[in-house]
């Protein structure tokens, strides 16, 4: 009797061990064994997402997700020197965000030598509008929020809150304008003056770049250029955006203009190591067991603003 109850227990513990291995095997090994094949580099169109508040490091800004533009022009170059790759996509879906980093990737963009489709989605306002500016044929949803053509440099100051604490702000500075736009003390009439002439020229380039971008006269993107974001609809009678529609729209002009039959995308985007995505399964566990392998994966996937 006692030697059947052994053998019941040792079946018992091979079972729980190839149903771990098996689970193992479908959830972690799987998983990690795809990720080591770079099948996405096999396409004729490029798919660049540029997703979230642009920035130069790609860092978190107030809690909302970001892009790099450091990884995004990246992205752009090896698109640009892929043998297989002839059109490249940009997926826009931002609110704007460094002037710095957005002037980055459209520099970028304009040196390709291929046709650059830009498609927005719901947003590609500020910075995600200066980027699509500077492709060769932007479309957008009819209902996105584009344009906002406008630069904010913002900031909290609560010196009247230290003063009803009793905290008080000693000055000591080089330079009379070292600590111009600290919270602790409100601006002086001089320094908003300098501050609004920074922000004024910043305003200057991004209205030349679009009317460069877009073929128009300064003076009339200068009549837009108000900050004002305008609906895709309001964009494209305003001859902001070439086209309404969506990705299928980008895919059925691209068809057409640039003689591709069909058409396969190359997904670029941030490239997750082996330990990120092991740690990301892991962590992720009691979470993505019932959202299906691919989705695990995918979840392993400032300044003056404009």
């Amino acid at each position: 009797m006692k030697k059947v109850v052994e053998s019941k227990k040792t079946n018992f513990k091979k079972i729980s061990l190839t149903i771990l291995a098996v689970i193992i095997i479908v959830l972690v090994i799987g998983p990690l064994a795809f990720s080591m094949f770079d099948g996405n580099k096999v396409g004729n169109v490029a798919l660049i997402p540029i997703e979230g508040v642009i920035t130069t490091s790609g860092g978190s800004y107030l809690g909302d997700s970001t892009v790099s533009s450091k990884e995004v022009v990246n992205y752009i170059k090896d698109a640009e020197e892929s043998e297989l790759v002839q059109v490249i996509m940009l997926e826009i879906n931002s609110p704007g965000g460094s002037a710095v980093a957005s002037d980055e990737i459209a520099i970028a963009v304009k040196k390709v030598q291929k046709p650059v489709i830009a498609v927005i989605r719901e947003a590609g306002a500020s910075g995600g509008y200066w980027i699509a500016s500077s492709t060769d044929y932007i479309i957008a949803n009819k209902m996105s929020t584009t344009g906002s053509i406008g630069v904010i440099s913002s900031y909290l100051e609560f010196s009247g809150l230290m003063q009803d604490y009793g905290v008080g702000y000693e000055r000591l500075v080089a330079g009379e304008n070292k600590d111009m736009g600290t919270p602790f003390r409100k601006l002086t009439d001089k320094e908003k003056i300098i501050l609004q002439g920074k922000l004024d020229k910043i305003h200057q380039f991004f209205i030349e770049e679009i009317a460069e971008n877009r073929n128009m006269s300064i003076m009339d993107v200068k009549n837009l250029a108000t900050g004002e974001f305008y609906l895709g609809i309001e964009a494209y009678q305003l001859g902001l955006v070439d086209a309404l529609g969506t990705r299928d729209t980008a895919e059925e002009y691209i068809k057409k203009t640039y003689g591709l039959e069909e058409i396969d995308y190359v997904v670029y985007q941030k490239e997750v190591s082996f330990f990120e995505l092991l740690s990301g399964v892991f962590s992720n566990w009691s979470f993505s067991v019932g959202e299906g392998i691919g989705s695990t994966l995918v979840k392993s996937q400032n300044s003056i603003l404009i």
